[in-house]
Order: structure tokens, then C-alpha cells, then sequence
């Protein structure tokens, strides 16, 4: 994932969760995150295949278990 796609990714995140100074470490969780519950999840991975023009499968969203694992699958679609 390239500077550019990390900064929309990251912007994402700071925007649902109105917290400006989110930082998206590797190891970050939804427990980490104030207001990342069960229908936040859901308008993330909207918001994200949104701005990047991606589509994931329920499976695809159930791997996800951390921020490294978003932006793996993300590469993916992406490349």
C-alpha cells in the first residue's frame, strides 16, 4: 500500500470516528478505536470501498481482524 493510499485510508478512519489524530498502526483493533462497534464496521468498509473502488465478500471482512490484515486484503484488491 503505497503513501498516497494509506493517507485516504487513514483519513477515512479519522472522519467515521471523529478523531483527527488516529494514527493506523498494524496491530490496531476495533477495541482500540471509541465508537468502533458493529454498525461503524459496517460504514467503514463501505467508506472504503468507496473512496478505492473495491468491493469485499463477507469472508474477505471476517479475516480482517486488525489494521494489517485491512490493508493485505486491500493490497489486494487494489493491485
Amino acid at each position: 500500500m503505497n503513501n498516497e493510499q494509506l493517507e485516504k485510508l487513514t483519513n477515512i478512519f479519522r472522519v467515521l470516528f471523529n478523531s483527527p489524530d488516529l494514527v493506523l498502526r498494524d496491530e490496531l483493533v476495533a477495541t482500540d478505536v471509541p465508537g468502533w462497534d458493529s454498525l461503524n464496521h459496517l460504514n467503514l468498509m463501505v467508506a472504503i470501498e468507496k473512496e478505492f473502488g473495491v468491493r469485499f465478500s463477507s469472508g474477505e471482512v471476517a479475516k480482517m481482524q486488525n489494521i494489517a490484515d485491512l490493508k493485505t486484503v486491500l493490497r489486494e484488491k487494489l493491485n
